[in-house]
């Protein structure tokens, strides 16, 4: 029987890879024969535009495959158009010391402190304890979703769902003590996935598409600060978190719960836990610090100060504030716990997300091509020759609904990265203002909720095998609709106001 088990476990492995390999193969020979024909259909175009539509197409397919990391895609694409003679080698990488780029992995590192400190557990097991949240099935459910929502908005989407995993397998155990129960832990696996998305649109710092899509905007002449974000994109996700609650009680409501397993489960974590460390506090001090600069500069401007908003902006930027909240957490000793070394440590640099920095900085180099080509404005006239300017909703609708599926087969970041120049061109066709449906085209791209391959958070709940893809893909096609059309009635009633 042993001897089956093992057999049956190699036989499943080795079928994975021929699958992982099946699909890197399909994307180096599709990659080339997409671009080629891109190339040879786009013959009235001028040449620099036809040259950066197949690298983009090239690039689409790379990262829709994941034939190499992501972030390699992204310096391929911007190789190949410097060896065309569409970039010059000394500008083509000038986005690898953006400011944004800098906020990333000052943001990043911030993150990395709560998580090695174990701050991020502490808020989780902190919320779970109140005895609110142990009242019934779905208030535990919100509670975990709530974690999920708010810790996203601050830290990594991923990072977030990582740390939730083995606490919410923990209590869905104990929970799902009948037969009937078993759905159980497939929706609040869901729910905090869901939830981390959902959360990460709130602020700048939440998901990359936000900062992808700021940036955009800046090279436009449109600049937003970090609460002129929260401002716009809370309401949005408040109310999708909601609606996600709703639809998440129904499958809910028809399960057991035995509310003293899971005080008891949860008290026995937070015995585990030591008492409240000095890394915790100064992580949690650095952290409000940065909080406050980042919020201030807003409110400065939303009360007319503008000597003061210009002199916060200018010498306290997003990015500013990242990176010396992160050198504190390098100088600053978190007492004997750590003696002769900061809350973090150069152990910690490696430990960020360097392929979505990488990806940022190669893709935002493809995307200035897109603009200066003058691919997106043609791209943009195309479109709009077959949509009526007056049909504003059913416009803003069609993108956003586009983007969010474009997003279940590829990276939210390298959708973003791609398809927002395009978008920018469609709306200064129709001479539309940009501000409002580019912000609902970059939440969208956090608005994927069928697959695996859409989102962090999806693939980390998928691959705690736990979660069907059926299931994932019939829950999450119903969040699609209704996540289409609220960011684009939120979007309309921007654009009225």
């Amino acid at each position: 029987m042993l001897c089956y088990l093992e057999c049956i476990g190699t036989f499943q492995s080795i079928n994975h890879h021929l699958m992982q390999l099946s699909r890197r193969n399909i994307g180096i020979i599709l990659a080339p024969v997409l671009a080629i024909l891109i190339w040879l259909f786009t013959a009235g175009l001028p040449l620099q535009a036809r040259m950066v539509a197949s690298i983009m197409v090239f690039c689409l397919v790379f990262w829709m495959t994941e034939v190499i990391p992501l972030s390699m895609t992204a310096f391929l694409g911007v190789l190949l158009a410097v060896m065309l003679g569409v970039a010059r080698i000394e500008t083509a990488f000038q986005n690898l010391g953006h400011p944004i780029i800098l906020l990333f992995i000052g943001s990043f590192l911030l993150a990395r402190s709560m998580t090695r400190h174990g701050l991020d557990k502490r808020i989780a097991l902190f919320i779970l304890s109140q005895p609110f949240f142990q009242k019934s099935l779905f208030r535990l459910f919100l509670g975990f979703s709530l974690v999920s929502f708010v810790l996203s908005m601050w830290v990594s989407n991923s990072v977030t769902v990582a740390m939730l995993l083995p606490l919410i397998l923990g209590v869905t155990k104990l929970v799902c003590y009948r037969e009937d129960d078993r759905n159980t832990a497939v929706y609040f696996l869901l729910g905090i996935a869901y939830s981390a998305s959902i959360g990460g649109v709130s602020t700048i710092i939440g998901s990359p598409p936000n900062l992808i899509g700021v940036n955009y905007l800046a090279q436009q002449g449109v600049r937003i600060d970090f609460l002129q974000w929260m401002l716009m994109a809370l309401p949005i996700s408040l109310s999708m978190y909601g609606g996600m609650l709703l639809y998440m009680n129904y499958f809910l409501s028809k399960s057991s719960y035995n509310r003293e397993l899971v005080s008891g489960y949860v008290q026995e974590e937070i015995s585990k836990k030591e008492k409240l460390k000095k890394g915790e506090l100064i992580t949690m001090g650095v952290f409000s610090i940065a909080v406050l600069l980042w919020l201030t500069p807003g409110f400065l401007n939303l009360f007319g100060l503008e000597e003061a908003y210009t002199f916060m902006s200018t010498y306290f930027a997003e990015s500013t504030v990242a990176l010396l909240a992160a050198l504190l957490l390098f100088l600053i000793p978190p007492g004997q716990e750590n003696e002769g070394q900061g809350t973090i440590t150069a152990g910690d640099l490696v430990k960020i997300d360097w392929d979505t920095i990488l990806l940022f900085g190669g893709g935002m180099a493809l995307g200035q091509l897109v603009v200066t080509s003058g691919l997106a404005d043609i791209i943009g006239r195309g479109i709009t020759a077959f949509i009526d300017p007056e049909q504003q909703f059913m416009l803003i609708f069609i993108l956003v609904l586009l983007v969010l599926f474009l997003t279940e087969v590829s990276s939210n970041t390298a959708i973003a990265i791609t398809f927002v120049p395009i978008i920018i061109g469609v709306l200064h066709g129709i001479n539309v203002p940009l501000l409002y449906p580019v912000l609902g085209v970059v939440i969208a791209c956090s608005f994927a909720f069928m697959l695996p391959v859409a989102t962090p958070p999806n693939a980390i709940v998928y691959g705690s095998k736990q979660v069907p893809i059926a299931t994932m893909v019939r829950t999450g096609v119903i969040l699609n609709m209704f996540g289409a059309a609220l960011i684009s009635l939120f979007i309309m009633l921007y654009l009225a106001l």
